[in-house]
C-alpha cells in the first residue's frame, strides 16, 4: 500500500505488448453462509472486498478493504489459480473509491514524516493520527506516532503505541526494516528497555535467522545490566554468522571489561576462535547511546 500503480485502472489480467500485466486492484470474493436453525435456516451470500496484487514469484497476496475502503489487516498468499476461480474484479469500485482514498493516504503519512523530519512534532502527531483514523493498523503511521512520541519524551504515549504495533506481523516485514530498526534502537536510548527487549523477542518469533536482531537484543539486555543474556544474545547472532564482526568486537569489549560469566568464557572463547580478532578492544556502536 505504500506504493500505488501510477495507473489506477490496473485491476485485471490484462495483455500488454505480449505480456500479461501483473494482477493489482480491488476484487471482491462471495461467500454462502447459513443463518438460523432447523427449520428457520436459510443461505445467505456475504459479499466481502480485498486489495490484491500479484508478486514477483506469480503467488497473490490479498489484503481486506476496511470500513473506509482502504487495505488493512492481515495478508495472505493464493496461487494464481485460487485466486482466478474465487475472486472477481472491481474496476469501477478500486479507480473512484479505494485507489483515491490509497492516495489520500500516502499523502497524509508522507505530511506526517515530513513533519517529523524537520522536528515539527505536534504537525507529524495530527497527520499520524489523521492516517490512523483511515486505518488504525497502518504500519508506516504506527511506526511514525510511536517516533514521534520517543523523540518527544513521551514514553506513555509511545508505549501505548508500542503495544499496537508487537501484535502487528506486518510490523516486522522487510519493507518495513528502516522503520522498525529506528523505532527498537529508540526504544533502547529512551531507557525503556522491557518494551525493547519485548519488541525483539516479538521479532525474533517471526524471524529467528536474523543476526542483527540478535546483536539489537544483546545491546537492550547490555543496559539492562543482564550481562549473561547479553551474551548469550551475541553467541545467537554468531551461530548464524560466526564471521559476524560487531558480535565478535561487542565480545571483546564485554570481556576487556570482566563483564563475561565465568559459565559462558568457554563459549565465548569457542566463537572467538572462528575469527581472528581485531587489532584493540573499541567499545561497540551503540552500548553507551
Amino acid at each position: 500500500m505504500d506504493k500505488l500503480n501510477s495507473k489506477p485502472g490496473a485491476g485485471a489480467t490484462a495483455e500488454h505488448e505480449g505480456e500479461r500485466e501483473k494482477i493489482k486492484g480491488v476484487f471482491s470474493c462471495q461467500e454462502v453462509r447459513k443463518v438460523g436453525t432447523g427449520t428457520t435456516t436459510r443461505k445467505t451470500i456475504q459479499k466481502s472486498f480485498w486489495f490484491a496484487e500479484e508478486m514477483d514469484d506469480g503467488q497473490i497476496t490479498v489484503q481486506p478493504l476496511n470500513a473506509n475502503y482502504v487495505p488493512s489487516g492481515p495478508k495472505r498468499t493464493v496461487t494464481l489459480e485460487e485466486f482466478l476461480g474465487s475472486f472477481s474484479p472491481e474496476m469501477e469500485f478500486y479507480v473512484q473509491t479505494v485507489f483515491p482514498r490509497m492516495r489520500e493516504m500516502n499523502k497524509t503519512i508522507a505530511r506526517a514524516d515530513r513533519h517529523r523530519q524537520r522536528g515539527e512534532h505536534y504537525s507529524a502527531e495530527y497527520e499520524y493520527g489523521n492516517a490512523l483514523k483511515v486505518d488504525e493498523d497502518n504500519v508506516r503511521a504506527n511506526f511514525g506516532l510511536g517516533l514521534t512520541y520517543l523523540e518527544r519524551g513521551q514514553s506513555e504515549k509511545a508505549d501505548d503505541v508500542f503495544q499496537r504495533i508487537v501484535k502487528l506481523e506486518a510490523a516486522f516485514e522487510e519493507e518495513h526494516k528502516h522503520l522498525f530498526n529506528e523505532f527498537g534502537i529508540n526504544l533502547r536510548k529512551n531507557k525503556m528497555l522491557p518494551q525493547s527487549l519485548e519488541y525483539y523477542q516479538r521479532a525474533l518469533e517471526l524471524s529467528k535467522a536474523d543476526e542483527n536482531l540478535y546483536i539489537n537484543m544483546a545491546r537492550a539486555y547490555f543496559d539492562s545490566s543482564k550481562y549473561a543474556e547479553a551474551v548469550e544474545s551475541l553467541l545467537e547472532a554468531l551461530k548464524l554468522n560466526p564471521q559476524q564482526e560487531v558480535a565478535h568486537k561487542f565480545l571483546a569489549w564485554m570481556q576487556s571489561k570482566e563483564l563475561i560469566p565465568s559459565t559462558l568464557l568457554d563459549k565465548v572463547q569457542n566463537a572467538q576462535n572462528s575469527l581472528a580478532q581485531p587489532a584493540g578492544t573499541p567499545e561497540p556502536a551503540g552500548i553507551q547511546g
